[in-house]
């Protein structure tokens, strides 16, 4: 098990974590952390993190995301499509990536030959966030164009477009995605997926920062300060709350392993910290182990070795058929205050697909670009400004 983390500083880090076995008398097991590896690719702050099986890939203000592979602790290039911080990145089982953009982009490329499938125009602002149905037939993007939108990921378009009045900047599916919650500063909208209709709010103290699920009904919040506290989403009571960090928790990742359910924070003061769960929410989590980076943490993931690693516990992921049934026939459709429109309608594919439906052939002039080359490309660039500068001159 690695945990990873990007900081302000356009470092990720990288620590192993194994469990020591317990001595006699202790009544809870010791993981130790131990630093693995610091890779220094981006020219600017991370911005973001994900993982796989195999890679742990990165965004970063400088637009590009760069890939690392976990198995031979090697950078493996970096993908130049979008124009823009890369504000998210999400991977849907080893086969796809998708990721979004202050240009507004979502992308969703092949995470075996590294090429773009499919390059979306999403939001007319940026894209703050996406989240992937755990069917991988929907995905939920929210962008600084205040709307909610939710993608049919089998066909590759738009499914409909909800006018939310303000810009969230976090969206999120329930494990079983049964349900999803929207944040907007410090209000947590909990919406039903066979209404697409807000259930009811939750009211953090602080500007929102980080929200996982920790199962189908209970949530984990983290804002702009030091505590994190666990939400019923259901009652929208407060569970659980405890001081995680010294500063602000910037980002948060709940895993399940054998014997253990783990969350994972990383703060502006520099420590990742894991914590064991207990069984009821109500119970303080247990710190198991903590790491001092000494760096402005940004952002937060986990690999594990391998898929079998995590425990399988959850029940299948509700089908997404309430959608459809919401999509509107025609254009437009005002609904209190709600904006649903269903773009183009497509014939379905008769063939079985990948992730968005679409052949898999790449987008031109978005492949993989190998870390020296696009160092040279760099330097190619600054020097071609240098003669621009002197010609003004």
């Amino acid at each position: 098990m690695e945990l990873v983390a990007g900081c302000y500083e356009q470092v990720l880090f990288g620590f192993s974590v194994h469990p020591e076995p317990k001595a006699s008398g202790d009544h809870q097991q010791k993981w130790t952390p131990v630093a693995d590896f610091t890779h220094h690719a981006h020219t600017a702050s991370l911005s973001a993190v994900a993982a796989n099986s195999r890679f742990v890939v990165t965004g970063s203000k400088d637009e590009t995301i760069h890939i690392y592979d976990m198995k031979k602790k090697i950078d493996h290039g970096a993908l130049v499509h979008h124009n823009g911080t890369i504000t998210c990145l999400k991977f849907h089982g080893n086969r796809h990536l998708i990721s979004g953009a202050e240009d507004g982009l979502i992308c969703v490329w092949d995470a075996k030959k590294w090429e773009c499938l499919k390059s979306i125009k999403a939001h007319k602002g940026h894209v703050t966030f996406l989240s992937i149905h755990p069917s991988g037939k929907l995905a939920l993007s929210v962008g600084t164009d205040k709307t909610l939108r939710t993608w049919n990921l089998v066909e590759g378009r738009s499914a409909f477009i909800k006018n939310i009045k303000q810009n969230a900047h976090i969206v999120e599916w329930s494990p079983r995605g049964e349900k999803y919650v929207v944040v907007i500063l410090n209000k947590i909208d909990v919406y039903h997926l066979d209404t697409a209709a807000v259930s009811g709010t939750i009211t953090n103290e602080k500007r929102v920062s980080s929200v996982t699920f920790l199962s189908e009904s209970v949530l984990a919040v983290a804002g702009d300060e030091e505590v994190v506290r666990f939400f019923d989403t259901d009652s929208l009571m407060c569970l659980c709350e405890f001081k995680a960090h010294e500063n602000r928790v910037k980002d948060m990742f709940s895993f399940e392993i054998p014997e253990h359910h783990v969350i994972v924070t990383a703060s502006s003061d520099g420590f990742i910290k894991m914590w064991r769960l207990a069984q009821d929410k109500k119970i303080t989590p247990s710190l198991l182990c903590e790491v001092n980076t000494n760096a402005r943490l940004t952002c937060l993931g986990v690999w594990l070795d391998s898929v079998t690693d995590t425990k399988e516990s959850l029940p299948p992921a509700a089908e997404p058929s309430a959608v459809s049934k919401e999509q509107p026939k025609g254009g437009k459709k005002e609904s209190g205050g709600a904006v649903q429109e269903e773009a183009r309608q497509s014939k379905p594919h008769t063939k079985k697909r990948g992730l968005t439906g679409v052949s898999e052939e790449p987008t031109k002039g978005s492949g993989l670009v190998a870390a020296k080359k696009r160092r040279v490309g760099e330097m190619l660039e600054k020097k071609r400004k240098k003669k621009k500068i002197r010609v003004m001159q």
